[in-house]
């Protein structure tokens, strides 16, 4: 059995398969999913998992080069846009890489999705509470 963070099967494969700026979606419940885009459903009841848990979980085995949000977080959602914010600083600082953030309209956004070689459903009911996260390289 894996004993890293990250146990979930489909989202490790996915991780691993990553080529540089591969993109995977972290979202909440209700972001729609393009049938054509592998579909990694977390989802079990109204915050379980949540974006923050599972954007971790993700987060500790991959490489972030960049970030993609929907410009309309800060302002419908600014408690889990300053967590978000928060994490995304620690996480560059520890890795002594700098992670660019892209702020789109979440049309947009949900237009760019169908670029992410998978998403993963979460069970978050937060407005907003998307991510794309871009691979980088671990070299």
């Amino acid at each position: 059995m894996k004993k890293a963070t990250l146990i979930n099967s489909e989202v490790s494969y996915v991780i691993a398969k990553l080529g540089h700026f591969d993109a995977i979606t972290i979202c909440d419940a209700g972001l729609p999913v393009p049938n054509n885009i592998q579909r990694i459903d977390l989802a079990v009841s109204k915050g379980i998992p949540s974006f923050m848990d599972t954007l971790k979980a993700v987060s500790s085995e991959m490489e972030i080069e960049s970030i993609e949000l929907a410009n309309e977080l800060p302002n419908i959602s600014p408690q889990l846009h300053t967590e978000l914010t928060t994490f995304i600083d620690a996480l560059a600082a520890e890795r002594k890489k700098e992670i660019t953030v892209t702020y789109v309209t979440h049309e947009e956004y949900k237009g760019n999705t169908q670029k992410s070689v998978a998403i993963i459903r979460t069970g978050e009911f937060t407005p907003y509470a998307n991510i794309t996260l871009k691979s980088g390289v671990v070299f």
